[in-house]
């Protein structure tokens, strides 16, 4: 009986929802998913018991700092953050607004379960850098952390290392990115897939900090069995150990991080949820380099987020709590659509962020 008050069970289309999450994930089409970043080894000793002994690494700063700031164009850096929270320098890419005469929001983009150290999959692949050009937003675009969920783990990992991204993107990031560039410290997060997930958790439990929060093709419900299934099975993609995530399988960690149980603080803040169906679309011919991939994998995890949102807009109607939902006809799981989605969900984070 404890166990059952603890964690929740999926039924239904729920548990369609998840059994095709997980039948997608376990057999991801060779090149579909990037390879997994390598182990985090410590530093080999030299010398001998008595000769040099290695040198004590550095420490990370007690509070966070940036260490430098890269141009990559005279709007868009590459920021590095020292971060106390990590335990090392976290890079983050910062898009400007042309006109930078007074402070001004911030928007934080979240890659999915295939992000990289080196790049953004909302700026390779979601045209993200055009759409924000004229809008008067700064734009943080996370780097790493693939099949990580951009939350607190318990521990680190021995393959994918130390993640505390709750921490590093709620307390450690923001005031560092107002500080520099002007935020006038409202803010909003936008997530896809992995990140969909990530950013509604992070919203909710993080209700003062954000004013808004777009999610596309995500699945809530982590602390249900299936969902933590899900989640497990994303985080072995990559190599990493699930139980270093919230714990194991009873942990009430996974319950905490629940979308769907947790709905209440989401209450007040501005929600857009999209998810295609699933179905081959416009996007999905012979031209789209995807196309092999996004029709057999891509379809059936689209049709099962579709589930997933369809469940979370079904929750956030019945607590009263508003949210723009879009859910189309057709759409796989792949960035031309999730491309599409940035300019239909701009005008419910605008407002939020007093953006005309």
């Amino acid at each position: 009986m404890v166990r059952r008050r603890r964690r929740r069970r999926l039924t239904g289309a729920a548990i369609a929802c998840a059994a095709l999450i997980l039948g997608a994930v376990g057999s991801v089409a060779p090149g579909a998913a990037d390879p997994p970043p390598p182990a985090h080894q410590p530093p080999a000793e030299s010398g001998s018991a008595e000769g040099p002994q290695p040198q004590a690494e550095p420490q990370p700063p007690k509070v966070a700092e940036i260490d430098r700031i890269e141009p990559i164009t005279d709007r868009f850096l590459r920021v590095f953050v020292k971060s106390p929270s990590m335990g090392r320098t976290v890079p983050v890419q910062v898009l400007l607004p042309a006109d930078r005469r007074a402070p001004r929001p911030t928007l934080y983009m979240l890659d999915g379960r295939s992000a990289s150290n080196d790049y953004n999959n909302w700026v390779e692949r979601g045209h993200a850098l055009p759409f924000f050009g004229d809008k008067n937003v700064n734009v943080v675009f996370t780097l790493g952390g693939p099949a990580g969920y951009y939350t607190d783990w318990q521990r680190p990992d021995p393959v994918l290392g130390t993640n505390k991204w709750e921490t590093f993107l709620t307390r450690e990031l923001p005031p560092l990115i107002d500080n520099e560039f002007d935020g006038n410290g409202r803010n909003a997060v936008e997530g896809v897939s992995m990140g969909a997930e990530a950013a509604m958790m992070l919203v909710m439990r993080n209700t003062k900090l954000y004013r808004a929060v777009a999610a596309h093709s995500g699945c809530y419900a982590m602390g249900s069995d299936l969902g933590q299934a899900q989640a497990r099975a994303v985080v072995r993609t990559y190599g990493g150990e699930p139980d270093n995530m919230y714990g194991k399988q009873d942990d009430p960690d996974w319950l905490a991080h629940d979308v769907m149980v947790n709905a209440e603080g989401l209450r007040g803040e501005s929600i857009y949820l999209s998810a295609g169906s699933g179905m081959p679309g416009p996007h999905d011919t012979s031209t789209n380099p995807e196309s092999s991939t996004s029709v057999p994998f891509g379809g059936p995890l689209e049709a099962a987020a579709n589930v997933c949102t369809m469940a979370l807009a079904d929750r956030l109607s019945r607590m009263q709590i508003p949210a723009e939902v879009n859910l189309h006809n057709v759409g796989t799981h792949s960035w031309p659509y999730w491309a599409d989605e940035l300019p239909k969900a701009w005008p419910t984070i605008a407002k939020a962020l007093g953006i005309r």
